[in-house]
């Protein structure tokens, strides 16, 4: 009988379809989080004792800018694209046609966000001073572009991801230590990212094209505008955290220079590494969730979990992180990476309930909303932090903001949840 009892849950559970799926897609996606920890280890101590904390602050200013247009582009098609593709994967031709229209979208958006670009190079001094920088970190645009992670992500495919991100963080990784030998040498850092992207985006485009014969056709003017249109609510949602992420980098550079730019930046690059980490359950559930949200109960289990644990392991360790990745120059981004250590739990917080539910529930509007009062908010905040307490104040500001922000959206999302579960079960009402 016992035996009989393991089998059937073998047979119902562990080898079902969708449980290999998540499975694989996961294994592969903790192979990328790896080498999303192993490069930078590498790369990191090497990048700051060649280029220093001015290199470091030139390179957080020119991408700080550069997020704008990279939100602008990307136009919340990383979760609407994922989650249409996700739920027509069966039908190629649907298929084909959410690839042409999506990427023919981003690249008249990444052409308006370049001649916004230079708009502002041409009118504002300290933009100018900095052009040649900021126009090369605008290459990995195109790199991005051409390598459509949304679609591997949707079809459930995240072993081309995995190798292709590897590829691209290799080829990086071998062109810095080759030819970044001098402090004026930060300049290439971001080129070679760019190149990184580029390269796999060519190898992506033929396994899409020729491989899965999903087909690529010119959209019209009209379908571009269209799908513009109907994922504008996402956009904002993606565009408004900008005000308080990527401005405060702006306000420290205006401020403080490019000294306190590299040292909030050195902390920052620590959790962007650690949050990947949040981001493999994210990107690994989220197109089986736009399937089948009923499972989301357990992803909010996971991926809170994980998050708290994280974000208590960066606030104890931070000082071995920075003299691990750092030269003793950057010792004053301890305390900085204490303080921000906080949102990681947060960021998983609104991943959890924003991106993998109430974008999948389709209520964007809701999340636009909430997105768009509480990014305000952290607008003035930071302005208000920053002046007063420099690099302090931009880790104060956004740890502060991503905990309002996740708070309102955890609510609103959970709100729905028990209304929805009422509606289905007039017992409850």
């Amino acid at each position: 009988m016992i035996i009989n009892t393991i089998k059937k849950i073998k047979e119902n559970y562990f080898c079902s379809k969708d449980t290999k799926t998540l499975i694989n897609n996961f294994a592969y996606l903790s192979l990328l989080q790896i080498s999303g920890y192993i490069f930078p280890i590498i790369t990191y101590p090497y990048l700051a004792k060649i280029i220093g904390l001015s290199g470091f602050g030139s390179i957080a200013f020119a991408s700080s800018i550069i997020i704008y247009c990279m939100t602008i582009t990307d136009w919340g098609f990383m979760f609407t694209a994922t989650r249409d593709v996700a739920q027509n994967r069966n039908n190629l031709e649907k298929i084909s046609h959410i690839f042409s229209t999506v990427t023919c979208a981003r690249f008249f958006l990444m052409f308006i966000s370049f001649l916004l670009l230079l708009t502002l190079i041409f009118f504002i001094p300290v933009f100018r001073e900095s052009s040649i920088i900021i126009l090369i970190t605008f290459l990995l645009i195109p790199g991005h572009i051409l390598f459509p992670e949304w679609l591997f992500q949707g079809l459930e495919r995240m072993k081309y991801i995995t190798i292709l991100n590897f590829l691209s963080k290799f080829l990086f990784t071998l062109l810095t230590f080759i030819f970044i030998n001098d402090a004026s040498d930060y300049i290439l850092q971001p080129l070679f990212i760019s190149l990184g992207y580029i390269v796999s985006g060519i190898i992506a485009l033929y396994y899409i094209t020729v491989k899965w014969k999903i087909k690529f056709k010119i959209a019209t003017i009209k379908e571009i505008i269209n799908t513009i249109k109907s994922n504008f609510d996402v956009f904002i949602n993606n565009f408004f955290p900008n005000l308080y992420n990527s401005f405060s980098v702006l306000i420290l550079g205006f401020l403080g220079g490019n000294i306190s730019n590299g040292i909030y930046s050195a902390a920052d690059k620590v959790i962007a590494i650690f949050n990947q980490f949040i981001l493999i359950f994210s990107r690994t559930f989220f197109p089986f969730l736009s399937r089948k949200i009923e499972k989301h109960s357990i992803f909010v289990k996971y991926n809170l979990t994980i998050g708290a644990l994280t974000s208590i392991a960066i606030f104890f360790f931070s000082p071995l992180i920075i003299k691990l990745l750092y030269s003793n120059e950057f010792n004053e981004a301890i305390p900085v990476l204490r303080i921000i250590s906080f949102s990681i739990f947060f960021m998983a917080l609104s991943n959890t309930y924003g991106t993998n539910y109430l974008i999948i529930q389709r209520k964007e509007k809701t999340l636009r909303k909430i997105t768009m009062r509480t990014s305000v908010f952290g607008f003035f905040l930071a302005i208000t932090l920053i002046y007063y307490f420099g690099y302090f104040g931009a880790a104060i500001s956004i740890t502060t903001t991503r905990a309002i922000l996740a708070s309102n959206i955890a609510y609103n999302a959970i709100r729905h949840k028990r209304l929805a579960k009422r509606t289905t079960n007039p017992k409850l009402l």
